[in-house]
């Protein structure tokens, strides 16, 4: 391995560079960045390496499984570094990214804006004033209706425990122009969900391009204002809307790209959260699927080309493939009941998820893998999102993964 100091960062490379000074001893403590090129447009931005061979693959998909990376041999440094969780992958061929080596995570609650307050809105803006107080400063809420804004921050008030006044955070009526005055910013806004009783078949896609206009205004705005903190999409289709958020953002008032706007890190879409605990729900049912709820693991995106493996060291395929077909056809049981499926998505895929989100734990998102928003076990650390590292991946499981990508890349 191979060390300097540039700009006051402690760099790490497994060649020679060229431009980053004399060589160094290692970093004994504090962070340590990897600069680990990639596509300026479809490589990932930063992450937090936990296994060496992802200083030469670090962008694809064989990131989720240790035994499909190069081997690249690690002196106790840097094996140190990644046990100890300081290193962070940077990919130097982005445009701004010297800005990430002197960056640091901001300390404390945050604060949280969501755009929309309808079915789903004000279902996961419930789940986070009862279930964020440890988290989150306070809650900012926006709307085309007045009418609905005022309705939710005087409901909102009006939930404390009795004595504890200060137990739950805050809601309050933002106007637009202060939607990204704020850590997470939640994408709730959507345009033509099909009615109950409709035919169509897969009604997450049936909203892609009327979502994916709102969501290229709003990433504009983010780009004007620079926003530093994190775009969370939780509208259908998640996956697509969180790219399109990505793309939008880092491009100029002429459609070019220039990468000045959202890092691919700063968008996670928040989907699959919903579909994982729709698999626990039929495993906790039928004793064929039971191995999920201690061994499975769910990947991709939130509808077609989801991937619920009932077991990671004892997959089986048939049951596998059962299972997921099971839990993407969830939503369309319950429109056969009579009602739209909003309570669950917006509490498991949102709610929930995104206060594991703000406690750095582990939980099911959508992050930029492979030129795609690929759905994984992740958490966000100090040093960077970190996505599971799995021994290995079954040939067939790895498979389907690899089709949901290309999936997504057709789609955008």
């Amino acid at each position: 391995m191979y060390y300097y100091r540039w700009k006051g960062a402690a760099l790490v490379s497994p060649a020679p560079l060229e431009g980053f000074g004399p060589e160094t001893d290692p970093a004994a403590d504090g962070p340590i960045f990897a600069l680990v090129p990639g596509d300026p447009v479809l490589g990932r931005g930063s992450f937090r390496v936990n296994h060496p061979g992802q200083l030469l693959a670090g962008h694809g998909l064989e990131a989720l499984d240790a035994s499909r990376l190069p081997w690249v041999e690690a002196d106790p440094a840097l094996s140190a570094a990644i046990t100890e969780g300081r290193l962070t992958a940077v990919n130097p061929g982005r445009a701004g990214w010297e800005a990430l080596l002197a960056a640091s995570p901001k300390e404390g609650k945050k604060r949280v804006n969501l755009l929309a307050i309808g079915d789903v809105g004000s279902t996961l803006l419930t789940g986070l004033k009862l279930l964020g107080g440890d988290v989150i400063s306070s809650i900012g809420i926006c709307d085309l209706s007045d009418q609905i804004t005022a309705r939710w921050e005087f409901e909102m008030g009006q939930i404390s425990l009795p004595w504890e006044y200060s137990a739950f955070p805050e809601v309050e009526i933002i106007s637009p122009e202060n939607l990204f005055d704020c850590d997470l910013f939640v994408f709730v806004a959507s345009r033509g969900i099909p009615p109950v009783g409709s035919q169509v078949k897969d009604v997450r896609m049936a909203q892609f391009e009327a979502n994916a206009a709102i969501v290229k205004g709003y990433a504009r705005m983010a780009r004007e204002k620079k926003f530093q903190g994190l775009w969370c999409a939780v509208s259908d289709p998640v996956d697509p809307l969180a790219k399109t958020a990505y793309l939008e953002s880092n491009r100029d008032e002429n459609g070019n790209w220039d990468g000045l706007g959202l890092r691919p890190e700063q968008v996670q879409g928040f989907g699959l959260g919903v579909m994982n605990a729709r698999a626990a729900y039929f495993a906790k049912r039928d004793a064929r699927f039971a191995s999920f709820l201690t061994e499975g693991r769910s990947f991709g995106p939130h509808g077609t080309g989801l991937t619920i493996a009932n077991s990671i060291k004892h997959y089986d395929e048939a049951i596998s493939q059962e299972l997921t077909r099971l839990t993407v056809t969830a939503n369309l049981k319950m429109r056969e009941i009579g009602f739209k499926p909003y309570v669950a998505p917006a509490l498991s895929s949102g709610a929930l998820s995104l206060l594991l989100t703000l406690r750095g734990e582990w939980h099911c998102g959508s992050v930029f893998l492979d030129g795609v928003y690929m759905g994984v076990k992740n958490r966000y650390t100090p040093a960077g999102i970190e996505t599971e590292l799995l021994p290995q991946i079954p040939d067939p499981l790895f498979g389907h993964i690899k089709d949901a990508a290309e999936h997504l890349k057709e789609i955008l």
